[in-house]
């Protein structure tokens, strides 16, 4: 339960079928110790979908005995495309596929309804900058940090210093669309993989789920023809695979080694672009078993090619807690924006 009179931040996950919400005390402490769920109401419209995220806080406050009158500010997270700001893109989503999403300013609205400030971050940026400050703790301000989530797409993000680089469009850190070499990755005769989002090569096209069911799985099936999901419809055996991977199935490894290679290959590019203290992994593919995931882990360990400097000092670990990093990331980042200072004086006229 909450502190008496200690000011407090509010977390807040949206997502496609639910929201989960935090509480974050201004000196650091989290209050809430697993997921709190409620619909997220987002196939009803923009406007049911914010007023669940304001049930998402009550319940959140109702649970950790917190008055209202003690929240300083509220992070929110939603799947992307989205911009810095929390502007859906004019395209829509997966999850924001009605007309009414298109372009909608999810982060105002929000802030109008709950009469708070309200930062924005999309998913996967709230789970890289969880990841990071958990993972650093007291030095988290002076570390950098890259983080590749796994889900049914892949996101991921750059955290500098201790914040997330959102970029100019707020488009930095989409990791799922970075191309990566394909030579030595593919097996013989293995097409081409593609994306959703029309791009060939790029690391989501391998390393997600969608991945699995579009490219990686129909072709490790014709390696296998015998094996027992070629009797599954594609779509529930690409949810099945990862089991068979913890039994350390052939097949399943086979295909699990190449989403490792994938995000090797994709932290090699960032360690010369960024050079960061430490590579996050998360999302489903390491919710497994401890053998499947540490298995998992190194691989993309051995496939992620450091200069001899570089891999004295960098890490390589899993993104904790996944269903609250997001709830939990963007907490951090309300938390932060409470704490910012004003920019120094311009150093040049």
């Amino acid at each position: 339960m909450g502190s008496a009179g200690v000011p407090v931040v509010v977390g807040l996950d949206n997502g496609g079928t639910s929201n989960n919400a935090t509480v974050l005390t201004v000196d650091g402490r989290f209050l809430v110790d697993g997921l709190l769920e409620i619909p997220s109401e987002v196939q009803a419209g923009p406007e049911a979908a914010i007023e669940a995220l304001a049930l998402a806080l009550d319940g959140a406050l109702a649970r950790t005995g917190v008055p209202r009158e003690l929240v300083r500010a509220v992070g929110l997270d939603t799947p992307g495309p989205a911009s810095a700001d929390g502007v859906i893109s004019s395209r829509g989503s997966t999850n924001f596929s009605q007309p009414a999403w298109r372009g909608f300013d999810v982060r105002a609205a929000l802030e109008r309804r709950l009469g708070l400030p309200v930062v924005y971050h999309n998913d996967g940026n709230a789970a890289a900058l969880y990841a990071h400050h958990v993972h650093f703790g007291p030095d988290a301000m002076t570390r950098s940090s890259v983080s590749a989530i796994v889900g049914t797409g892949l996101g991921g993000g750059v955290v500098e210093s201790g914040r997330v680089i959102a970029g100019a469009a707020g488009m930095a850190g989409e990791l799922g669309h970075v191309h990566i070499p394909l030579t030595g990755l593919l097996g013989p005769d293995q097409s081409q993989p593609t994306c959703n989002c029309g791009f060939t090569g790029d690391v989501e096209s391998i390393a997600s789920l969608t991945g699995i069911e579009r490219n990686l799985l129909p072709y490790w099936l014709t390696r296998y023809p015998d094996h027992p999901l070629a009797a599954e419809p594609v779509g529930r055996a690409a949810k099945l695979v990862r089991g068979y991977g913890e039994r350390a199935d052939a097949l399943a490894r086979e295909l699990f080694t190449q989403q490792a290679m994938a995000l090797g290959r994709l932290f090699t590019i960032a360690a010369n672009f960024t050079d960061p203290h430490a590579y996050f992994v998360g999302g489903g593919v390491v919710e497994a078993a401890p053998e499947f995931r540490d298995w998992f882990l190194a691989t993309v360990r051995e496939h992620t090619v450091l200069r001899e400097e570089q891999a004295e000092v960098a890490t390589f670990a899993l993104v904790p807690d996944r269903d609250m990093a997001g709830a939990r990331g963007v907490a951090i980042a309300a938390l932060e924006a409470l704490r910012a200072v004003p920019e120094p004086r311009p150093l040049v006229a």
